[in-house]
């Protein structure tokens, strides 16, 4: 009886042990093979996805090749013909501002004595009445250091600005054009008057001679002639 339970104390550590070993093996074989049907199925799913991708541009090619070749018979111009179209025009309309911007400094230069008239003055000048009417009080003082840095009259901003606000209900918020042709106009002559400009506008053509020519009577019809007596016989 003693030595039977001698025996089960010794087997029992080698029980615990064989056991233990056991459930390792058990827990690392499982999770080897979660692993590996873990990696058979990302492989399989993308497989799956290369396939779709695949097939979408296949697709995807297939419907750009009709959508060329109807829009070729259609004679629908394609994006890149549309932009060398357009090349041209934004061109033309550059030339045709520069051209304007040359004009308005060569009547500034020759309207305006004194240094009020030279380029940079007139560029910087309108800016910054341009922006203070725009009421961008921060950018119009970062010209105006520079207007007085090129030796500019600062009165001449101050007359014009003067002039602007006398224009007020001319300018349309909506359309800048009215803006910098008013601004234009202003830095060209201060001393302008909305009452000048409205009678220069409402002003009729004068007719070409002094008086209009008066209409002449309408002539009379003459008399029937009375026939003549037959001579005697």
């Amino acid at each position: 009886m003693d030595s039977e339970r001698l025996f089960r104390r010794i087997g029992d550590p080698f029980g615990r042990h064989h056991r233990r070993v056991r459930g390792i093996l058990t827990r690392t074989a499982s999770g080897y093979i979660g692993e590996f049907m873990r990696q058979r199925v990302f492989e399989s799913r993308n497989a799956v996805l290369r396939q779709f991708a695949a097939t979408l541009a296949v697709s995807c090619l297939l419907v750009l090749a009709g959508l060329g070749g109807a829009s070729a018979q259609s004679g629908t111009p394609a994006p890149d013909q549309g932009k060398a179209a357009a090349q041209p025009a934004d061109a033309a309309k550059d030339a045709a501002q520069n051209q304007r911007r040359t004009d308005e400094f060569a009547e500034a230069a020759q309207v305006i004595s004194g240094p009020a008239g030279n380029p940079e003055c007139v560029w910087l000048g309108r800016r910054v009445v341009r922006l203070m009417w725009r009421d961008d009080l921060d950018t119009a003082f970062r010209h105006l250091d520079l207007y007085d840095r090129f030796g500019c009259p600062g009165g001449h901003i101050q007359a014009a600005f003067r002039c602007l606000t006398r224009f007020g209900a001319q300018i349309d918020p909506k359309v800048a054009e009215t803006l910098d042709s008013r601004v234009h106009a202003c830095w060209i002559n201060p001393a302008a008057q909305p009452q000048q400009a409205a009678a220069a506008a409402s002003q009729p053509a004068a007719p070409a001679s002094g008086n209009p020519p008066s209409p002449q009577p309408a002539a009379s019809p003459s008399p029937a002639a009375s026939p003549s007596p037959a001579p005697p016989k």
